[in-house]
């Protein structure tokens, strides 16, 4: 009987397919100790799928894994159709979703970085002697030449790409000076991430039953019960074996998450193999070095979430639809909580001619309780702030004694 992981995983490899506009018209698997050094599936198999091949003629073989480059050279030359694995399909799925000339640049870094040690599996021609003027004599063959162009181009795009990271840096360092409450959304592909931002923000993130149907991140304002605004970023969605080129290409992005007060782990409880997922995003939250800043799981799709389903163990959750108002009302006072736990309360008395000092108050703090003395022509204000945001040192003055 087949490992549920694995017919997860090749569930999953078809909805990649799908999301790459492609059909699957058959699914072959091999079980073995370890793949075949040369061929990656064994012999037998190899035959197996060349009789495939001449009946159905497909345009393209997807490999569930990472292949090497001799084994993707192998494999071309004996079934002669074009192979591509796992790595590439994702890589061609997040070319065709980037809009951002960040996200653009990130995927032809992850993907030129992906090319460079397979160049020499692309063909006899690429390792020819390049022809013309100034090539003659000992030279340098196309496939040099391939190779110095590529890493030229890899070397223009890390600089193009430290540029936006700085105009970045200081787009976080204004948010830092202002002191908003952060929320950073995280999780799956494909969990509900831009749905719940729609939601909670009303900022039209492009949502869509796909994988990877975000990919550039967006911060928006949203307000919480106590009509403080916060601040929530959507991210890209992770995934199992998320190839390292594009891991280390969308680190600047993923930055973003660090910045955050609270995490909002989404995990779409509806997929039997949510276990897994989480577990996931949390190596990756540990590869970008995501330690200790609180995470509240968000259990989405309740509506669609088998009986078998069961939280997982230690781990402050709640259970969701995105298309719930009420549910997203009580997601939101769950944050509001979150939020006071790591600010700071103040109880002040503030005179109303002191109208700017208020209006700072009802912007930058959560405030919990607000009335107005007429005898006095006072406001009794107690509310929470961060506590180190500049307004703190105002309220010493105004600060009620006991």
């Amino acid at each position: 009987m087949l490992d549920d992981h694995f017919q997860y995983s090749m569930e999953e490899l078809a909805s990649l397919t799908k999301t790459a506009n492609g059909e699957v018209l058959i699914n072959m698997i091999q079980k073995r100790d370890r793949p075949h050094p040369a061929t990656y599936i064994g012999k037998g198999k190899v035959e197996e799928l060349l009789n495939l091949v001449e009946e159905l003629d497909p345009d393209i073989i997807i490999f569930n894994d990472e292949l090497s480059p001799s084994q993707m050279r192998n494999l071309s030359s004996t079934l002669n159709v074009r192979i591509i694995d796992r790595t590439q399909l994702i890589l061609d799925i997040f070319a065709g979703r980037a809009k951002s000339k960040e996200g653009k640049l990130q995927v032809e870094l992850a993907q030129l970085q992906y090319l460079l040690p397979r160049l020499s599996g692309q063909g006899i021609s690429l390792s020819r002697q390049g022809g013309g003027i100034g090539t003659r004599g000992p030279g340098e063959t196309q496939l040099e030449t391939d190779r110095r162009h590529i890493r030229n181009r890899i070397h223009e795009i890390k600089q193009q790409l430290s540029t936006i990271v700085s105009h970045r840096n200081r787009y976080r360092e204004r948010r830092k000076k202002n002191q908003a409450f952060q929320i950073a959304l995280v999780g799956y592909t494909n969990a509900g991430k831009s749905t719940i931002f729609n939601r909670l923000t009303t900022a039209g993130s492009f949502e869509e039953d796909l994988l990877f149907a975000t990919l550039d991140p967006m911060t928006r304002k949203v307000v919480l019960p106590s009509n403080y605004q916060a601040l929530l970023t959507d991210t890209v969605g992770f995934i199992q074996d998320l190839p390292t080129t594009l891991v280390a290409s969308f680190r600047s992005t993923l930055e973003e998450v660090k910045e955050a007060n609270l995490i909002l782990h989404i995990v779409d409880s509806s997929n039997l193999d949510y276990s897994n997922h989480e577990q996931t995003v949390y190596q990756l939250l540990k590869q970008l070095e995501v330690t200790d800043i609180p995470i509240l799981t968000v259990y989405n799709k309740r509506d669609k979430t088998p009986n078998s389903f069961v939280p997982s163990p230690n781990e402050d959750y709640i259970s969701i639809s995105a298309f719930s108002i009420e549910d997203l009302e009580k997601l939101m006072s769950k944050i509001e909580k979150f939020a006071i736990e790591i600010m700071e309360n103040y109880s002040v008395t503030v005179p109303a001619s002191e109208g700017r000092i208020i209006s700072l108050l009802k912007t930058e703090s959560l405030i919990h309780n607000l009335d107005f003395n007429e005898d006095e022509e006072t406001y009794e204000i107690d509310g929470f702030v961060l506590p180190t945001h500049s307004v703190k040192g105002q309220l010493e003055k105004y600060t009620k004694r006991g």
